[in-house]
């Protein structure tokens, strides 16, 4: 039969999952900076929340995921700034953010979600 989300009620054929950063938070937005990359991310989230209520429709969920950072070349040059534990393979998130995605019921999507679950505010 079809998978079950955490609700109980049956999972979509798809879900949209958008990687998108922390720093596309505008209301988690106190330090400034990194123009190019929070505005960009910050459009992602956008078009996931707008995406959301379109393809809610044809019962697919959309939500944006920020990943935490990953040990990736993208994360190299700040890496020195981040403390060993809150730096993650490649296998960590990979296996964190398909949790998530298990997690999700109905209610979850058009969301915004780090990587240990926490609906982070837009």
């Amino acid at each position: 039969g079809a998978s079950k989300a955490a609700g109980g009620e049956a999972r979509p054929p798809s879900v949209v999952a958008n990687l998108s950063a922390r720093v596309g938070s505008i209301g988690d937005n106190g330090l400034g900076g990194w123009y190019s990359y929070r505005i960009s991310k910050a459009a992602l989230n956008m078009a996931t929340k707008n995406m959301s209520l379109e393809l809610k429709r044809s019962g697919v969920w959309c939500v944006s995921l920020h990943p935490g950072t990953t040990d990736t070349g993208l994360s190299k040059p700040f890496q020195k700034n981040v403390k060993p534990e809150k730096l993650f393979s490649t296998e960590f998130t990979v296996s964190q953010l398909l949790g998530v995605m298990e997690s999700m019921d109905a209610s979850h999507t058009g969301g915004f979600f780090a990587w240990d679950g926490q609906q982070i505010e837009w």
